[in-house]
C-alpha cells in the first residue's frame, strides 16, 4: 500500500512530460517592404498560454508570418507535432502546399485550419484537402486551447464545437459552432503578453505594421463580404484601458503603421476618445505614424468627428467613403440598402468644406448594375463635390460570404474568372518554390454582359487618368461648372475619339480596351512594367508614366484640348472656347514631371485657378475674367531621377492626388503689368 510520501517520491522520479511542440502559420503579404505581425496566431498562443492547466507543456515555434519557399516553411514546420493555419485568400493555397508536403515528410503531424478562408460548409473543401485533419470554424481561441489539451484524446475532438472533420471511416463530422466570445478582455492582448517579443528580437532589420482590433463583428450583411455573416451581426468591444495600452506599446516599439481591423470604427461612442487617446500618442511620441480604419457606415456625427482627429494628427491619407454602390436596386440586391447613401454624401461634403481627403470606393460587376447606372453614379459622386479619388475596385467573390452561393450567382447571372491576386503597387517576387494565389473575379452579369464590362472597366480608368490623376481635371470642372455639360458626357467623348484625328487619345484607349480583355481573359488587374519601378500599375497611371517616359505630354494636352473643344461645342454654347484653351495650358503647366528646369508662369485671362480650388474645396464658385498669372514651382521638388519621380508622385500620390507642383495666382493689376 502506498503513502503519500511514496506517491510523492514517485512522482519525482518520473521524467517531466513531452512538451506538445505547435506549430503556427499566418502568411500575410509584404506591404512596401513592411510586413504584418501574425496577430491572429499570436490570439491562440496567448490564450493557450494563459488559461491551459499546464501551459509548460506547450513549446510554441516561432510563426511564420510571411511568404517564403516552400521547402524552408516546411523545414521550419518539420519538428511540429501540431500545426495551426489562420488562413484567408492571400494565403490560401500556399497554406495548403505547405500543408500537404508536411504531411507526406511526417504522416503523423496534425494539421489545423482555420480562419475566413475555410468554407462554412467545408465538407467538399475537407474531402478534397486531406492533408487537413481538422477546419476551425470561427473564432479560435477556445476551440484552439481544448484541441491542444485533447490532444492525446483525439476520440474526442468529434464533440468538439466548431470543428470539422474526415474521420478515418471516411465520414463527415461538423459539430455546431461554439458561442461567441462575449467579454473580449477573456482574450489576452498579444502586444502586452510579449507575444511578439522573439520574432520583433529575431528579425531586427524588419519594418513591422500592426494589426489591431478595437471590437469583433459588424451589424451589416453585404452579400460581397464574409463578416457580418460570420458574426451574427453582433459587435463585441475590448476593454479601452486595454486598447489604450497597446497604443502605448505601438508607441513604444515604433510601429509607424496600424492597421485597425474593426469593421466599422466610428460605430462605438467610445470610438472617439480611442482616435483622440492615439493621436495624442502620435503628437508626444511621433507613433504611430498612421492609423488605416474602415468607417462606420451609419453614424453620421461619430464617422465625421473620428475621422477628423485622424486627419488633424495626420493619421490618415485621406477618410475612406465606401458606398461601392449608388444604384438603390444594386444595393438591394447586396442587401446593403439598410446603408444610408445620404450619410456618405454629407460626409463627403462636410469633410470637403473642412479640407480633409476623402476616397470613395465603387465596385464594378456588382448584381444588378449596368453600365449606364455604374455611370451616373461615378458622375453623381463627381457632382457631389468627389475630386479627389474613386477608387474602382473589381468585385471577386468570398467562399463565406453569400456571394459565393452558387444560387446566388446564378440568380444574377454572374460570370467569374479565376485570376491571380496582385496587390496594387506590388514588386513581382518569383520563388523558386512558390504557389500562386488566386481569386474568383466577377468579368460580367446578366445586367453588365462582357462587353459591358469592359466598357464599364474603361470609363473608371478614362476617369482615373483625366480627373483623379489630375492630368486634365482643371479642364473639366471648368467646363461642367460654367457650360453644365455632364463629367460623363467628356469622359465618355475621349473613349470615344478617332484614330485619324486623336491617335494619343485613341492608343489610350486601345490599350484600356486590350487591358480589360486581359482581366476577362484571368490575366492580371493591373499592369507589370519592369522598366518603371518593377512593380504593378494601375492600367491609368501607367499611361500617367508611359506618357511621361516617352516624351508624348504635349501631344496628349493638344488632342485633349481639341477633343474637349469639340465637346463642348457641340453639346453647349454657354463656354467661351478661349476658357477651354487657358484651362488646358494650365493644366499641363501644372502636371508635375521629372526633369523640368525652371519655375514656369502661365498668364491667363479669366481667374482659373480661384474657379479650380473653390470647386474642389465645396465652396461657391465665380469665374472671374480678370488677368493673372500663376506662378508654377517646379523647382522647390525637382525630380532628377525617373524612378524616384515614379515612385513618389505618381504612385505615392495614388490616394491624395498629389501630382500637380504647388502654385500661386498673382492678379495682374496696372501697376504689375509691366512685370509681366
Amino acid at each position: 500500500m502506498s503513502t503519500p510520501h511514496a506517491d510523492e517520491a514517485n512522482a519525482q522520479a518520473m521524467p517531466p512530460a513531452k512538451p506538445l511542440v505547435v506549430g503556427l502559420v499566418q502568411i500575410n503579404n509584404s506591404f512596401s517592404g513592411q510586413n504584418y505581425l501574425p496577430y491572429s496566431v499570436a490570439l491562440l498562443q496567448t490564450y493557450v498560454k494563459k488559461f491551459a492547466a499546464q501551459p509548460e507543456l506547450y513549446r510554441f515555434l516561432p510563426p511564420l508570418y510571411k511568404r517564403v519557399r516552400i521547402a524552408d516553411a516546411v523545414e521550419a514546420l518539420k519538428d511540429a507535432d501540431i500545426v495551426g493555419f489562420s488562413t484567408y485568400v492571400w494565403n490560401g493555397r500556399i497554406s495548403l502546399e505547405i500543408a500537404r508536403r508536411l504531411k507526406a515528410l511526417k504522416p503523423g503531424i496534425v494539421i489545423l485550419f482555420g480562419g475566413p478562408h475555410v468554407p462554412d460548409q467545408p465538407e467538399s473543401f475537407m474531402r478534397a484537402n486531406r492533408q487537413i485533419d481538422l477546419a476551425v470554424h470561427n473564432e479560435g481561441e477556445r476551440t484552439f486551447l481544448k484541441l491542444l489539451e485533447t490532444f492525446h484524446e483525439r476520440s474526442t475532438w468529434e464533440s468538439v464545437p466548431g470543428v470539422s472533420m474526415v474521420k478515418p471511416d471516411g465520414s463527415f463530422v461538423r459539430t455546431q459552432n461554439l458561442d461567441r466570445v462575449r467579454d473580449l478582455d477573456e482574450i489576452p492582448s498579444p502586444f502586452l503578453e510579449g507575444a511578439f517579443d522573439e520574432i520583433m528580437a529575431a528579425n531586427q532589420t524588419e519594418s513591422w505594421i500592426g494589426l489591431w482590433e478595437t471590437n469583433r463583428g459588424c451589424p451589416f450583411r453585404c452579400t460581397f463580404c464574409d463578416w457580418g455573416s460570420a458574426t451574427a451581426g453582433k459587435v463585441t468591444k475590448f476593454g479601452e484601458e486595454r486598447l489604450y495600452r497597446e497604443v502605448d506599446w505601438f508607441a513604444q516599439k515604433k510601429i509607424e503603421y496600424i492597421f485597425c481591423c474593426d469593421a466599422n470604427f466610428g460605430i462605438q461612442k467610445r470610438d472617439v476618445d480611442i482616435a483622440n487617446y492615439v493621436a495624442d500618442v502620435k503628437n508626444t511620441t511621433g507613433y504611430p505614424v498612421a492609423l488605416s480604419v474602415q468607417n462606420t457606415k451609419n453614424a453620421t456625427e461619430r464617422a465625421y468627428e473620428t475621422q477628423k482627429i485622424l486627419s488633424d494628427a495626420g493619421l490618415n491619407k485621406g477618410v475612406a467613403l465606401s458606398m461601392q454602390s449608388v444604384d438603390m436596386p444594386t444595393l438591394e440586391a447586396i442587401k446593403r440598402d439598410n446603408i444610408s447613401l445620404g450619410t456618405y454624401m454629407e460626409l463627403q461634403r462636410r469633410f470637403t468644406r473642412d479640407k480633409v481627403e476623402t476616397y470613395s470606393d465603387l465596385i464594378l460587376g456588382l448584381p444588378g448594375e449596368t453600365y449606364e447606372s455604374f455611370v451616373r453614379g461615378v458622375d453623381q459622386l463627381m457632382e457631389n463635390g468627389q475630386h479627389n479619388r474613386i477608387q474602382f475596385n473589381n468585385l471577386s467573390i468570398l467562399p463565406n460570404a453569400e456571394m459565393g452561393d452558387p444560387a446566388y450567382q446564378a440568380k444574377y447571372g454572374m460570370v467569374t474568372v479565376e485570376s491571380k491576386i496582385i496587390n496594387i503597387h506590388g514588386e513581382r517576387i518569383e520563388l523558386d518554390d512558390d504557389v500562386p494565389e488566386v481569386q474568383d473575379l466577377v468579368i460580367a452579369t446578366a445586367a453588365t454582359p462582357l462587353d459591358d464590362w469592359r466598357r464599364t472597366r474603361i470609363f473608371c480608368w478614362m476617369t482615373a487618368l483625366l480627373h483623379f490623376d489630375k492630368l486634365f481635371q482643371i479642364p473639366l470642372i471648368l467646363a461642367h461648372g460654367i457650360s453644365g455639360i455632364s463629367y460623363r458626357d467628356m469622359i465618355e467623348a475621349f473613349m470615344a475619339a478617332g484614330a485619324k484625328r486623336f491617335p494619343t487619345i485613341a492608343g489610350i484607349n486601345a490599350f484600356f480596351e486590350s487591358e480589360a480583355r486581359s482581366i476577362q481573359q484571368g490575366g492580371s488587374e493591373y499592369v507589370f512594367s519592369k522598366e518603371y519601378l518593377n512593380i504593378f500599375w494601375p492600367a491609368d497611371e501607367y499611361i500617367f508614366v508611359k506618357l511621361t517616359a516617352e516624351g508624348r505630354f504635349d501631344d496628349f494636352y493638344k488632342e485633349a484640348g481639341e477633343l474637349l473643344s469639340e465637346t463642348v461645342r457641340a453639346r453647349s454654347d454657354g463656354l467661351p472656347l478661349e476658357i477651354v484653351e487657358e484651362a488646358v495650358r494650365l493644366n499641363h503647366a501644372l502636371v508635375h514631371q521629372p526633369f523640368a528646369k525652371g519655375d514656369v508662369k502661365v498668364k491667363l485671362e479669366y481667374d482659373l485657378l480661384d474657379y479650380w480650388n473653390k470647386v474642389r474645396g465645396g465652396e461657391p464658385a465665380l469665374l472671374r475674367k480678370v488677368p493673372i498669372v500663376v506662378e508654377v514651382d517646379r523647382t522647390s521638388r525637382p525630380y532628377d531621377d525617373f524612378q524616384k519621380w515614379c515612385r513618389e508622385i505618381v504612385w505615392w500620390g495614388n490616394k491624395k492626388g498629389a501630382y500637380l507642383y504647388a502654385q500661386r495666382a498673382v492678379e495682374i493689376t496696372p501697376e504689375l503689368a509691366g512685370h509681366y
